[in-house]
């Protein structure tokens, strides 16, 4: 009766083993697309990454390099390091402008950042954290004046 006992609890074991195994390979099979890495304008210059790998691009528009033509729009990122030139054909952020903070989701092919999705900051005293990150590292982030509304 033990040992009956004894090998039901085993096989109830390798079982719960094996259906977390099972989960887990499921769940990094979908999400393989879904997790892009955030790079300053400094690592890609760097290191630049393969021709197909999606990523997140993130630093200041740089200043005078905005060019909009229809829904393309041209214009360089840069973390006070180095700046990369990125192509975005789409309908901007309303708070997308020069000297901001912005995040791009794409692909860096040829030397240029081919962006698919643009984030801006969302008000007047926010920048995501990377990129906060990436521009301190460079030593050129700036905090927003404590004396505002605190709003």
């Amino acid at each position: 009766m033990k040992s009956l006992k004894k090998q039901r609890r085993i096989q109830v074991i390798v079982l719960a083993f094996a259906a977390l195994a099972l989960s887990t390979a499921l769940i990094g099979y979908a999400m393989r697309d879904g997790i892009n890495y955030f790079r300053s304008p400094s690592q890609v210059a760097e290191a630049p990454p393969a021709a197909g790998e999606t990523f997140r691009l993130g630093g200041l528009v740089e200043d005078g390099s905005l060019l909009r033509a229809g829904d393309r729009a041209e214009f360089r990122v840069t973390d006070g390091g180095a700046a990369i030139p990125v192509v975005f054909s789409g309908i901007l952020p309303d708070l997308f402008a020069e000297n901001q903070g912005m995040i791009g989701t794409g692909r860096y092919i040829n030397g240029v950042f081919e962006a698919s999705e643009i984030l801006a900051k969302h008000d007047e005293t926010y920048m995501p954290k990377e990129v906060m990150d990436a521009l301190k590292e460079q030593g050129v982030y700036q905090a927003p004046d404590a004396g505002g509304t605190g709003g």
